[in-house]
């Protein structure tokens, strides 16, 4: 092993620093990241994602949410950091997803949270951008739900 890759895995093995920067915004993957807090207002919406991924059970789940924090956590060397996204996760699990393959939707159940979970964040590399909008769907007897 080279001294630079004996340095680096040194500083890795002492963990992050005590201190953490924070972002509003993040460009990773070809899209511009924002919190949702500092998108609130603005003519684009840049805080939805979706994380592909599966289910300790091997179940292919797909995860999405909005944007929260953007944190990036730094290493004693300064060549390692690392940028994460913290997330407002939907249940896609239980009872907040419909998938329409035909028209490549999904759709979401915004009041849906995915409530008692260890892994709000995720690396920024894992995400894709998304987009959310309100649809208003209609009963069999074709009476507005909304």
């Amino acid at each position: 092993m080279g001294r630079s890759a004996a340095k680096s895995l040194s500083s890795l093995s002492l963990g992050p620093k005590r201190k953490v920067k924070c972002y509003n915004g993040y460009f990773v993957n070809g899209y511009v990241f924002h919190t949702e807090k500092y998108g609130h207002g603005r003519k684009a919406y840049n805080n939805s994602v979706c994380v592909k991924g599966s289910t300790s059970s091997e179940l292919k789940v797909d995860y999405y949410g909005r944007l929260e924090e953007i944190v990036e956590l730094q290493y004693h060397n300064e060549q390692n950091r690392v940028f994460l996204f913290k997330y407002y996760w939907y249940d896609t699990i239980d009872r907040g997803i419909r998938v329409y393959p035909h028209y490549g939707m999904v759709e979401i159940n915004s009041k849906a949270r995915l409530r008692n979970i260890n892994d709000v964040f995720v690396f920024a590399k894992q995400c894709q951008q998304v987009y959310y909008t309100y649809i208003r769907f209609f009963r069999k007897d074709r009476s507005r739900v909304d």
